[in-house]
């Protein structure tokens, strides 16, 4: 039950502000978009549909879940954007998921009704005939319900313990004397397969949940079934760990024990396939613990994962033109992979630029100073690695090698923090020094640093990213890689491990930006120095490329630089609290937001014209947990000719007016039309990665 909350004294929002979680639920919305974009490749269309359940699960989960737990306090919280307050911004997220259901559930329809011609379907027991029934009730009995544990809820049996974002039927129950009662099935198992195939009809499904919902009279002969639905929840993941921090606690026994915990939160929403009369769901609703108002009637699947599997089946009966062209990651062109490569980035700065790019010249050069005499030491940050981690199996060689290395591994990325606790157990026992973060800080930074003995002393090679050591993600999502040999961002490099070893945040930085105390506050400085550019009759230039923008204090700078005159131009994928194109407020901000086949996550930060350009790629968002809440490094690109790739990059994205939308001053997104021909940025870059690979093949070769 929420608590009675404090009134408190309303102020009026500024016109150029947007809350953030709706923000959010409007870059769902475009990914959402792209399930019905007929110019995405039909299969592809599938993938763009599950990804949007996925991300709007996580949301529920996490930000939902907090405005809930928000909501129990004895004082009203406000945003500081909006000033909605938690049970205000639950209310409009709420109704904005209804209406994105409806969206949802029309693109579906459309999406599985353009698969026919291609001999794919998803059918329910209705449309079968009878010989087919016949077949499917064979495969019930013998693959399915013998795997089947059905609950009748009595004093006797409770409640059963429902798993988040599990398929579960319910079913109201009619006892021969008259009695009702509630039956819940488990329909989540990994024994049996989930989309199950029409033996007399080639490439047309069934979904088990459904085939478990029409035979559950099989299940219950005793019993009426008066109604029946397939139901799923999802579970509020807002683990405090913060409270973890105990100097008489096992810090890593400690988060096992946070994991347990989120596991059995309470629900933040129900979903149910269909209607169920108002006793039912009440007394559902009592038993989970969830509003009335969470619960949800759609008219899809409850889990989208199954559409993987409808791709393979399209993948092996060979329509490749309904799936993307096939790309892989090139080489650079800047490294030669054959050759020891320490040399090669001793002598110049390399930028690698993923999905583009291989990741693997970055594990090449791990694995290079995992063996070189002279290297003494590695440091790395960890947030998220790939299963089977190649980083990881490097720095394992190394120590065993009798390299020192020291590894900060996030205990608290979330839903990454099982895999990051064995991760941090594998690093241990190869000899690896492991540390876990700061007391009140995320260590969200990209950081690497290799360290050798040289005739003249210690030698740096410094890399600093904008994503994750991830080989997986590194297919996947865009981001940049810096990798330098520059000395004097090496030290700094090696100063802020040695704050971190300490326990401790860097104070003061010069070349690179490093949260929580040296980020915010240089970035105003530089916004700042554009608008005195301005002042002196100058022209002033910002463009950023970031995931999300929601820093109070940085937006409402950036107002001010563009009432000021300074042309602002910016790149956010995601949330974005900031409403461009207000007259007098924010005429000179142009916000374009690009959703595409790979996930956009690299962060750009550019100052200055090109005579006097400072540019940066980083780790940090514009958000305040990133910018004063964690620690976050920022690096300078020095070389121009990495500057000038960084350059071509960030207007080639701007310029992208076939996944590039432009949001307005409504708050909304809306189509671009450029250039003659619609340009796709990322398969810009991709084109030009193959030609740079082929250009530097031949070059060798010859």
């Amino acid at each position: 039950m929420k608590k009675q909350q404090k009134k408190s004294k309303e102020i009026t929002a500024p016109v150029y502000m947007m809350n953030r979680e709706l923000s959010w639920l409007k870059f769902n919305e475009r990914v959402l978009n792209e399930a019905g974009n007929p110019r995405v490749p039909l299969a592809e269309r599938l993938t763009f549909a599950a990804i949007y359940q996925s991300n709007l699960d996580e949301f529920y989960r996490v930000r939902v879940g907090t405005l809930m737990d928000q909501m129990e306090a004895s004082e009203v919280i406000r945003e500081n954007k909006t000033n909605m307050t938690s049970e205000e911004q639950v209310t409009a997220i709420l109704q904005a998921t209804r209406d994105l259901d409806q969206k949802k559930a029309a693109i579906y329809e459309q999406l599985m009704g353009e698969l026919e011609p291609y001999g794919v379907r998803l059918i329910n027991f209705n449309r079968l005939s009878a010989e087919e029934g016949k077949l499917l009730e064979t495969y019930f009995d013998q693959e399915i319900a013998p795997y089947l544990s059905a609950n009748i809820v009595s004093k006797q049996q409770p409640f059963p313990f429902l798993k988040n974002k599990n398929i579960y039927a319910v079913a109201s129950l009619m006892s021969k004397g008259g009695k009702t009662k509630t039956a819940i099935i488990p329909c989540s198992n990994t024994v049996f397969r989930r989309l199950i195939d029409i033996p007399t009809r080639k490439g047309t499904f069934m979904l088990s949940e459904e085939l478990i919902l029409h035979f559950l009279p099989k299940m219950f002969k005793s019993y009426e079934i008066r109604e029946k639905a397939l139901l799923r929840i999802t579970r509020n993941a807002d683990i405090d760990t913060e409270t973890i921090y105990d100097e008489d606690l096992d810090y890593r026994d400690a988060m096992e024990n946070l994991i347990k915990q989120r596991r059995r939160m309470n629900p933040v929403r129900m979903e149910l396939s269909r209607e169920l009369n108002k006793k039912m769901i009440s007394s559902l609703c009592k038993e989970l613990h969830v509003d009335k108002e969470h619960v949800f009637l759609t008219r899809v699947p409850l889990d989208m994962s199954f559409v993987f599997g409808l791709q393979g089946y399209l993948r092996n009966t060979a329509q490749d033109k309904l799936f993307y062209q096939r790309r892989t990651p090139r080489m650079t062109p800047e490294l030669n992979d054959k050759s020891a490569l320490i040399p090669q980035i001793m002598k110049k700065d390399v930028l690698l630029s993923y999905p583009f790019e291989n990741i693997k010249s970055f594990i090449n050069l791990l694995n290079e100073a995992a063996k070189d005499d002279s290297v003494v030491s590695i440091k790395m940050t960890l947030y998220r690695l790939a299963d089977k981690s190649q980083i990881v199996d490097a720095l394992v060689d190394a120590a065993e090698n009798g390299k020192e290395v020291v590894v900060l591994v996030e205990l608290r990325a979330r839903f990454d923090e099982e895999s990051n606790i064995e991760y941090s157990r594998k690093l241990e026992e190869a000899g690896c020094r492991v540390i876990y973060g700061l007391n009140g800080y995320k260590v969200h930074s990209k950081l690497c640093l290799i360290s050798r003995k040289t005739d003249k002393g210690v030698s740096y090679i410094t890399q600093i990213g904008t994503g994750n050591y991830n080989e997986k993600t590194s297919a996947l999502y865009t981001d940049l890689s810096l990798i330098t040999a520059n000395q004097e961002i090496g030290k700094e490099a090696a100063e802020v491990f040695a704050a971190l070893l300490k326990g401790e945040v860097v104070e003061k930085s010069n070349l690179l930006l490093v949260a929580p105390k040296c980020l915010q506050n240089r970035v105003l400085d530089m916004i700042q120095e554009e608008i005195d550019q301005v002042k002196q009759g100058k022209e002033g230039y910002i463009g950023i490329k970031i995931n999300s923008l929601t820093d109070k204090v940085i937006i409402n700078k950036l107002v001010e630089a563009s009432q000021a005159g300074v042309k602002i131009e910016m790149v956010v994928r995601g949330i974005c609290c900031l409403i461009p194109e207000i007259k007098g407020y924010t005429e000179n901000i142009k916000v374009v937001s690009i959703v595409g086949r790979y996930l956009e996550h690299s962060r750009i930060y550019r100052f200055g014209t090109k005579e006097r350009e400072k540019i940066y790629i980083a780790s940090a968002d514009f958000m305040t947990r990133n910018t004063v809440r964690r620690v976050e490094v920022a690096a300078p690109v020095l070389n121009e000719k990495l500057k000038e790739r960084l350059d071509w990059m960030f207007e080639t994205m701007m310029n992208d007016d076939e996944k590039g939308k432009r949001l307005t001053e409504t708050g909304n997104y809306a189509d671009r039309s450029l250039n003659d021909v619609k340009l796709n940025s990322q398969e810009i870059f991709y084109a030009m990665a193959y030609s740079n690979a082929e250009k530097t093949q031949k070059k060798r070769e010859d």
